[in-house]
C-alpha cells in the first residue's frame, strides 16, 4: 500500500492524539489544540496514511507577511521509525510552506533527539542555536532553519 501525505481530518481526531501519546513523552498537544489547529487559517496539518492508518503528521505555522515558516511538530509512530516516513512528511511540509510563500523553514528539537538531528542534517537545514530548559521537561532544543529554493 502507497503513502499518501493529506490535510488532516476532523475523522482523524482520535488517531491523532493517539499518536501524540505514542510519539511524545511531554510536550504533546491536547484533543483540544489538535483540533483546533486543524481549522486555522495559519496552519498548515499533514497527515501521512498507509492502508487507512494514521501514520504520522506534519504541524506548520506561517504568519501573514512572513517569509519564515516554523515545522511546529513532526511526529512518525513508533512502529514506523526507519522507514523514512519523517523524511516524506518533511518534504511534504517543506512543499506547503512554498507554496504559501515562505521562502525558510524552521523548527526546534530536542537536543537529544538524535534521529531527527541526523534527519535534519540530511535534509539540509543549518543548526543556529541552542535554547536552554525549552521543554517541559527542561531539556534543551536545538534550532534548525532551512532556505526553501
Amino acid at each position: 500500500m502507497a503513502l499518501r501525505i493529506a490535510p488532516a481530518r476532523l475523522q482523524d481526531l482520535d488517531a491523532l492524539v493517539a499518536l501524540e501519546d505514542a510519539a511524545f513523552t511531554g510536550d504533546r498537544m491536547s484533543r483540544r489544540a489538535l483540533a483546533r489547529n486543524m481549522t486555522s487559517p495559519s496552519l498548515g496539518f499533514l497527515v501521512a496514511r498507509e492502508g487507512g492508518r494514521l501514520k504520522g503528521h506534519a504541524l506548520i505555522a506561517f504568519r501573514k507577511g512572513s517569509g519564515l515558516a516554523r515545522l511546529y511538530s513532526l511526529a512518525v509512530q513508533p512502529d514506523e521509525k526507519g522507514r523514512g516516513l519523517g523524511g516524506q512528511l518533511l518534504t511534504a511540509a517543506e512543499r506547503l510552506a512554498r507554496k504559501r510563500g515562505a521562502n525558510r523553514l524552521r523548527l526546534e528539537v530536542r537536543a537529544d533527539n538524535k534521529a531527527a538531528i541526523r534527519l535534519y542534517a540530511r535534509s539540509g537545514y543549518a543548526c543556529f542555536a541552542r535554547i536552554d530548559d525549552y521543554y517541559e521537561d527542561g531539556k534543551a532544543a536545538l534550532r534548525y532553519e532551512k532556505p526553501l529554493l
